[in-house]
Parts: C-alpha cells; sequence; structure tokens
C-alpha cells in the first residue's frame, strides 16, 4: 500500500443549525492494487483533548518538520488504518465513543510514524509493506 497523504481538519458549521463544529475530519490517500483511494474518518473534536491518555504526544502540534507542523488530526485516520488494515475497503468512518477512538492508539508503534509522516509531508509517497510493522507486538 501507497501512502499518499495524511490531513486533519476541523469542519466549521455551513449552516447556522447544523454541529459540524464539533467534529474533526481526519483523511488518508493511499494507493492499493493501482486504485486510489481515500478514508475519510470524522471524530467528535473533543477527543483530541486527551490525545496524551491514548498516544505519546502531549499537545498539538505533535511533530515539527522544518516549518511544518504535523497535528494530531494528521495522523488519526493514518492510525485507523494501520489498526484496522480491513478499513482500506471503506470510505468513511465515524467513531463518537471515546472508548473506541481510544483502541485505535493501542498498540501503535509511534516511533515509527514519523518516517511516514516526513515522507508524505516532502510529497514522496510512502510504502507501506505492513501494517503490523507499526503496531507493538507482545514480548
Amino acid at each position: 500500500m501507497l501512502i499518499k497523504e495524511c490531513i486533519g481538519y476541523e469542519l466549521e458549521k455551513e449552516q447556522s443549525n447544523t454541529s459540524e463544529d464539533f467534529f474533526n475530519r481526519s483523511e488518508v490517500t493511499f494507493v492499493e492494487e493501482g486504485e486510489e483511494r481515500t478514508l475519510h474518518v470524522l471524530y467528535v473534536r473533543f477527543f483530541d483533548e486527551f490525545i496524551h491518555e491514548f498516544t505519546p504526544y502531549q499537545e498539538n502540534p505533535i511533530l515539527t518538520l522544518g516549518e511544518m507542523n504535523i497535528t494530531f488530526k494528521d495522523i488519526v485516520a493514518l492510525v485507523c488504518l494501520i489498526k484496522n488494515p480491513g478499513l482500506r475497503q471503506r470510505k468513511r468512518l465515524y467513531i463518537n465513543s471515546k472508548h473506541e477512538f481510544a483502541s485505535y492508539f493501542k498498540g501503535i508503534d509511534y516511533s515509527k510514524l514519523p518516517e511516514i509522516l516526513f515522507s508524505i509531508k516532502q510529497n514522496k509517497p510512502f510504502e507501506l509493506q505492513s501494517p503490523l510493522e507499526y503496531i507493538t507486538q507482545p514480548s
């Protein structure tokens, strides 16, 4: 699987009677078997306040590459895809449970994520051989 882009952003209200401003969207674009796909993960923005509970990151930005800042919402879809490769067949994932959200981040090898992110942010697609390489294995 070739990871081409990871991006996240806060949704904004388009109409006064909607609740978009309570959500973030994270997207990962990848190529598999010659087909480009994007997984869109929509989640409750409030979960960003708890990143220190289920990741080693304490605040945003979580990583800095030169002048580029990588925020937590930039990695959510990537982490979901790594943790559950079955999501490659889906276009959208909606997470409104803190417990479910946190479960995607358990067991991720965070020391290896910068390698993927820095490559992508430099417009160099990253070849992800096996998602298992990015999940810590029990000893």
